[in-house]
């Protein structure tokens, strides 16, 4: 059994990680299930360190939102306007303007700073 210690190596967070997977299905209020909590608690301070995950592009985030809402392109009238805007923001040939991310944030629940990281533009064709 191992026990509960700071993560500092790979070895340690696969030993931590195989823990873990032993302990996975124990009863709340035991022993085992606290050692799980504790456990997990090491394991995700050690990813957030070691394996960050990197946020969504804003468009990314966008269609993301949409498509877990069952919501379409059109729902985004009232945020980004015709669906010629629409249309070009989400195919990277204009930019978000400062009120489009005020109003994904406020009427979609997109986190404004997902939404105000720069991503790049594809040039239209003409």
């Amino acid at each position: 059994m191992l026990e509960p210690r700071p993560i500092r190596t790979e070895a340690d967070y696969h030993a931590a990680l195989a823990e873990i997977e032993r302990l996975f299905n124990a009863k709340v209020n035991t022993p085992e299930y606290d050692r799980l909590e504790v456990l997990t608690t090491l394991v995700e301070a050690y990813e957030q360190k070691h394996y960050p995950i990197e946020p969504p592009d804003p468009i990314a985030a966008i269609l993301y939102y949409l498509e877990s809402r069952g919501l379409s392109q059109h729902d985004l009238e009232a945020v980004i306007g015709t669906q010629v805007q629409i249309s070009e923001i989400l195919n990277r040939q204009q930019p978000l303007t400062l009120d489009m991310i005020r109003l994904l944030h406020q009427q979609l629940g997109i986190p404004a700073d997902v939404l105000i990281q720069p991503y790049s533009l594809i040039e239209k064709s003409a």
